[in-house]
This record gives structure tokens, C-alpha cells and sequence, in this order.
């Protein structure tokens, strides 16, 4: 019985937990667009990287 079979609770959770990771990075990248270039260099991105994610800006 070394079979790995999903149920349906763990299969709901783990797309929400999916859905919900996508989601932070997005706003996280949002957010990131907002520094200034040299404070983004400081800390390892680009801009131009940064602008090819998908992005919800923060209002």
C-alpha cells in the first residue's frame, strides 16, 4: 500500500496554498517596482527583470 493517492482536502488546500503564493509575489514585485533603480541594485533586481513578472501595484 505504498501508493500516494491525494484526497480531495489535501488536493483543495494545496491550490489554495499555490493560489495564495502567486498572489504575495505579485505584490511583493508590485512593490518592489516602486524603489528607485539604485535601491533595487542594492538589493539585487533589476527593473527590467522585475517589470516581465506579473505585478499588482499597490495603491
Amino acid at each position: 500500500m505504498a501508493t500516494k493517492v491525494r484526497g480531495f482536502f489535501a488536493g483543495a488546500f494545496q491550490a489554495f496554498v499555490t493560489s495564495r503564493e502567486k498572489q504575495a509575489q505579485r505584490y511583493v514585485n508590485g512593490a518592489l517596482l516602486m524603489l528607485d533603480d539604485e535601491t533595487l541594485k542594492a538589493n539585487g533586481y533589476s527593473r527590467s527583470e522585475l517589470s516581465k513578472r506579473p505585478n499588482a501595484y499597490l495603491i
